[in-house]
């Protein structure tokens, strides 16, 4: 993995380890596994965010639920077919772990940086409130031809600005990843509660 990849798709997120491991793939005998963090807000929310980790860095045999962590690594997106469908799945990949004894500085807990380039027109809207909002897909280089798909999420003056970015323009991003319940109504007298994870963008910058 060369060092300018990693450079454009920086993430770190502090918090308390609130699963067990599920398995979710392997790639040339390495196991990967899924496990959720639970990362405070300064309100007195909480996002839970799923950290994707090689069996290899942690031993997931153990049990860590309650342990405090820091967790360094990318966000990262992969479609998985539902059916007919592709769904978009994101998580933070993992590329090192650290245990915390005791941890307050909660303006820390959740950063993320990202370098890559508008793949969708920006949607902006505004609530019935009129707090301006705008979504921004991004797709960020991986090596190999690959990319990661990242919706963002940017409001007020970030949401006004973000609006007249067009497809193809390099942007970067600063913020933070979040997690969002939402229902989706699956049929006529059916829904489903799930998950959407975002970037909650406090910057961002188009690079002319």
């Amino acid at each position: 993995m060369s060092e300018k990849a990693i450079e454009n798709n920086k993430v770190t997120v502090i918090g308390t380890v609130v699963s067990g491991f599920t398995f979710s793939h392997e790639v040339f005998g390495e196991g990967f596994y899924l496990v959720d963090l639970k990362v405070n807000r300064l309100s007195d929310q909480a996002d839970i965010i799923p950290l994707m980790i090689s069996e290899r860095l942690l031993n997931i045999s153990e049990d860590y639920i309650g342990n405090t962590v820091e967790a360094i690594g990318q966000f990262r997106s992969y479609n998985r077919h539902e059916g007919a469908k592709n769904r978009l799945v994101l998580s933070v990949f993992v590329r090192e772990i650290h245990f915390m004894e005791e941890f307050t500085d909660y303006t820390k807990t959740n950063q993320i940086f990202l370098d890559g380039y508008i793949c969708k027109t920006p949607v902006y809207r505004t609530t019935p409130l009129g707090r301006e909002i705008a979504d921004v897909l991004l797709a960020v280089n991986r090596p190999y031809g690959k990319s990661d798909y990242i919706p963002c999420i940017a409001w007020g003056r970030n949401a006004r600005y973000a609006a007249g970015f067009e497809v193809g323009a390099r942007v970067l991003i600063w913020g933070r990843v979040q997690s969002r319940e939402y229902t989706k109504k699956l049929s006529d007298s059916q829904c489903e509660k799930r998950v959407a994870y975002e970037v909650s963008v406090s910057k961002l910058e188009l690079v002319e």
